[in-house]
């Protein structure tokens, strides 16, 4: 797969870029970058061109300086113009953990740029911002790491004091199914976040999110078809929260994986390569 650059909204994004066809777009999350759709690109990439590109704040691209340069408007607007600098018009957009946030917040904004929308483990955002300001105690409980983020410097120090250890315990902790990731892939990880900033970067996205809220409009609904794969283990975000999302969307479709956690791609790689062939290809063919 190549690794190429490309300016966006004022700084300049990594990617890295396989196969050939219509285009797809995979957005990763936290603690990850593009490496966490490893197991999803060289299938993928059998039928479309996969783009998955390093967030802004991630691995090697741009991360520019302060809490306000990641609100989600700019966030999304980078993916926008990544989209558009391409040159296919429309992508087929995928996203997990962060990555589906901006990609609920880019269909709703931008429904023009997207055929199709997959969401992995992160319900609809006004689905979120119902369960933290409505007093869903459980998942306030699951999400004490987003409020510990609030803290200048001392997440950054205690992640940065030993990354792999941090890595490894995350992944293995949040896996139902026990993986982790090999020695090798842990180092990938710790070289991405020993970039000058990345962990300052990758933190600021849950201290705008609270600083800079970002309120979609409830009445909107999705006109593109959309997936969402749920890991019903998932440990940061409840099951629950799912519920509603058919409410968004005109054409929708959920997948429940019991085996799985937040982490599905690792958990299940099978499992989420067949089901987002089977959707990317919609009624025109089906993928076995």
């Amino acid at each position: 797969m190549g690794s190429k650059y490309i300016e966006v909204n004022g700084i300049r994004l990594h990617y890295v870029e396989e196969g050939s066809g219509d285009l797809v777009v995979l957005l990763h999350g936290f603690p990850e970058f593009w490496y966490g759709w490893r197991r999803q690109i060289p299938v993928l990439a059998q039928y479309y061109r996969v783009v998955a590109p390093d967030m802004r704040g991630y691995n090697m691209s741009d991360k520019p300086q302060g809490i306000s340069q990641y609100k989600m408007d700019l966030l999304v607007q980078d993916i926008a113009e990544l989209i558009e600098q391409l040159g296919s018009g429309r992508a087929i957009l995928a996203g997990h953990d962060w990555g589906a946030a901006i990609a609920w917040s880019l269909a709703a904004t931008r429904p023009e740029l997207i055929s199709r929308l997959a969401i992995l483990n992160v319900p609809h955002p006004l689905e979120m911002r119902r369960a933290l300001l409505g007093f869903n105690l459980r998942q306030w409980a699951r999400s004490y790491y987003m409020f510990l983020f609030q803290l200048p410097w001392l997440p950054e120090w205690f992640i940065g004091r030993d990354p792999a250890r941090t890595f490894r315990n995350v992944f293995k902790s949040f896996s139902p199914r026990g993986i982790v990731p090999s020695e090798d892939e842990i180092q990938e990880y710790v070289k991405a976040y020993r970039q000058p900033g990345a962990l300052t970067g990758a933190i600021n996205y849950y201290r705008a999110a609270m600083r800079y809220p970002h309120a979609l409009d409830a009445s909107a609904v999705l006109p593109m078809p959309v997936l969402m794969i749920w890991g019903e283990q998932d440990k940061a975000l409840g099951k629950e929260l799912t519920y509603q999302t058919k409410q968004y969307c005109n054409d929708f479709e959920i997948v429940y994986d019991s085996t799985s956690g937040h982490f599905i791609t690792a958990d299940n790689p099978e499992l989420v390569n067949a089901k987002l062939l089977e959707f990317f290809a919609g009624t025109d063919r089906k993928v076995v």
